[in-house]
């Protein structure tokens, strides 16, 4: 007898989505790929997804990325890579309270930064406005180039051929110019739509990692102080419950304490005021979520001014820091000085790149030859970045 196809609904069974809920993203009913591909046999497309991330070159690359400090400053500061497992674990923890899918926000959360530069949002900076005549660089638009163009893994498609959703959840923010150039998925952009809720989550638990895990290595580093920070709501409601039942606790296990807490407070929260907002506006499917006014995952009033508070006194005195300033002006010097010695003669590039950007600027002009440069520069490392430096100029001196 031949076999019956098997439904969507038997297969949400078997991997485990019929908990869910209705607002969820669910795999077997997904916008599908942009190359079609044969369903996978033992896992959801969400986690065939997840697991072309983590195999991914890119992903690999950013252990050696950083997130304020350059990597060679020290190798107990948080790198992108260890960032976006941070987020990943806050943003599953979020997602399983809310009955969100799970493998989704991994998968958004493990990929949004594969397009950072070297150097963090410094490296950033110098990109885009060395970029600024050819259509410009953002890292956000340049973690979805990566995994639909860039990564070079499997012979019947360019990038990791990632789902709609997963897509959907990497571009978080996009010009309605660049929104025109990504067919359905630029879609949302141009009508004015929101993305799902697993989308929503990825993004807001990116800032409440950093936010708190900035926190953490300033104090290690020693370029914020306790008493600085107690200044903040956040930090000092934490700290004082540590106190509290911690009378003599010092260094590190203090600071662990209170920050594990701050995540703590924050995430309660999250998760608190975001069912409120589903229950209120009690959307039936991941459609409804996306013609709302306005966005569901969130904290409540008074903690979200807790928290903008905490990011602005991290701008104030952790990333405007003389040592940090310092560390940042070097590193834009360094990348402007490889874009434009990389521009002015492709023949410095590694042949590969070299022969994209002679294509690319055969079939673009000047526009290509930049975005093939852009491209090499953004998939370096903080030390590969320093390393062709001194090879073209000379000692990256650290300070």
């Amino acid at each position: 007898m031949k076999a019956q196809p098997e439904s969507a609904l038997s297969r949400q069974l078997a991997y485990g989505e019929s908990a869910l809920a209705p607002y969820a993203a669910c795999a077997v009913t997904s916008r599908g790929r942009r190359y079609e591909e044969p369903a996978p046999q033992f896992r959801t497309e969400y986690q065939r997804d997840r697991d072309r991330v983590i195999h991914s070159t890119a992903f690999r690359r950013l252990v050696y990325k950083t997130q304020v400090f350059v990597n060679h400053e020290g190798d107990m500061y948080r790198t992108r890579l260890t960032h976006s497992l941070e987020v990943a674990q806050i943003a599953r923890s979020v997602a399983h309270a809310l009955r969100l899918n799970t493998q989704l926000i991994e998968c958004i959360s493990l990929a949004h930064d594969l397009g950072h530069t070297p150097f963090g949002h410094a490296g950033q900076d110098t990109l885009n406005a060395c970029m600024r005549d050819y259509g410009g660089f953002e890292h956000n638009l340049q973690s979805l180039r990566v995994v639909d163009e860039l990564e070079e893994q499997y012979a019947d498609f360019p990038g990791l051929n990632l789902t709609f959703e997963s897509r959907e959840g990497i571009l978080k923010h996009c010009s309605k110019k660049n929104a025109r150039n990504l067919g359905e998925l630029g879609q949302r952009f141009l009508r004015g739509e929101l993305p799902g809720l697993e989308a929503q989550l990825a993004d807001i638990a990116d800032a409440l990692a950093y936010n708190n895990h900035d926190v953490d290595d300033g104090l290690r580093a020693g370029l914020i102080r306790i008493e600085d920070l107690l200044t903040t709501s956040l930090f000092r409601t934490a700290y004082e419950e540590v106190r509290q039942r911690y009378d003599h606790l010092q260094g590190r296990r203090l600071t662990h304490e209170i920050v594990r807490r701050m995540i703590n407070a924050l995430v309660t929260d999250l998760i608190n005021s975001s069912a409120s907002r589903i229950n209120d506006s009690d959307p039936k499917s991941i459609d409804d979520v996306r013609h709302l006014d306005s966005r569901l995952i969130g904290f409540s009033e008074e903690v979200g001014q807790q928290h903008l508070e905490l990011k602005q006194f991290l701008m104030a005195n952790l990333y405007r820091h003389h040592r940090v300033v310092r560390m940042t002006t070097r590193a834009k010097r360094t990348l402007k000085l490889l874009f434009e010695a990389f521009f002015e003669d492709i023949r410095l590039l590694p042949e590969e790149y070299a022969a994209t950007a002679e294509r690319w600027e055969s079939a673009q002009g000047p526009p290509g030859r930049a975005r093939a440069v852009a491209d090499y520069i953004a998939g370096m490392t903080d030390r590969y970045a320093i390393q062709e430096y001194e090879r073209m100029f000379e000692k990256w001196e650290s300070s």
